[in-house]
């Protein structure tokens, strides 16, 4: 296990929120009105706070980290994203909430589709934004790029429109926690998406079971995944749509905050 582990103070059963024996979420909850279920990317949830500020002005926002990330801390026999979609269908009916606007972005976003393909009942709208998750091409076909093997300034650079958006850009004036916490985040990423890199071969198979209202959105400016990659969650599900938002990146909800949530918001 990394280093961050030994000095990062993880939530426990005291001070988390139990999903069932064994698993525990540290769940934020922002605002009041109908709910959303926010999931975040790779980065964890820090660089979506003017998000999560604006949903929250007229809706309840649950704002989970998943297990692994952050200081939510991941069962040993957590293997695959299947696994976090389960949590969270447990913390769905824990909380007995209903008719739910289920937020993906990047990462969250693959987490929000094996989710919705397996029960939708308590959704009543799904957004991806930047989705990942699914193999469209040829599988020697590179469609997303190798954060693992790639120069973390580029992989930065693909991440952003602008790069003074990034909220670690300089990591040698970063806070200790800050670095901590990114790189605990970043051995989560490997152990869920590693192998296969970044999808699930069976996921698109599935996706014609999402029978709600769903809004796929790509930043323009996306250099993670390929031009083609959200098109290809639209046509798998049946009630969706695209959104092009420009001047964004793959982490469009921190280059355009207030276009997202107007998104989100409908």
């Amino acid at each position: 296990m990394s280093s961050a582990l030994t000095t990062l103070t993880l939530v426990d059963h005291h001070t988390g929120t139990v999903v069932s024996p064994g698993i525990v979420l540290d769940l934020k909850v922002f605002g009041s009105g109908p709910a959303i279920l926010l999931l975040h990317g790779a980065e964890g949830s820090e660089g979506n706070k003017e998000l999560i500020q604006a949903l929250a002005l007229d809706h309840t926002v649950y704002v989970p980290t998943h297990p692994g990330f952050g200081l939510s801390p991941m069962p040993t026999w957590f293997r695959g994203v299947d696994d976090i979609a389960y949590t969270y269908l447990n913390l769905l009916d824990q909380l007995n909430l209903r008719n739910v606007h289920l937020v993906g972005l990047q990462f969250g976003a693959w987490v929000a589709a094996e989710l919705a393909i397996r029960d939708c009942s308590r959704l009543g709208q799904l957004t991806l934004v930047n989705p990942i998750g699914i193999k469209v091409g040829a599988p020697t076909e590179r469609e997303i790029l190798d954060v693992f093997a790639t120069a973390r300034e580029l992989v930065d650079a693909a991440r952003f429109a602008a790069p003074d958006k990034n909220p670690l850009r300089d990591l040698k004036s970063a806070d200790l926690s800050d670095v901590l916490l990114l790189s605990r985040n970043e051995e989560a990423l490997a152990t869920y998406a590693w192998e296969p890199y970044m999808h699930n071969p069976r996921l698109k198979y599935w996706l014609s079971r999402i029978s709600i209202p769903c809004i796929v959105v790509r930043g323009e400016q996306d250099g993670i995944v390929g031009p083609d990659y959200a098109q290809a969650f639209v046509d798998y599900i049946p009630k969706s749509s695209l959104v092009l938002v420009p001047d964004a990146g793959h982490c469009a909800q921190i280059d355009r905050p207030t276009d997202i949530a107007e998104l989100v918001r409908g």
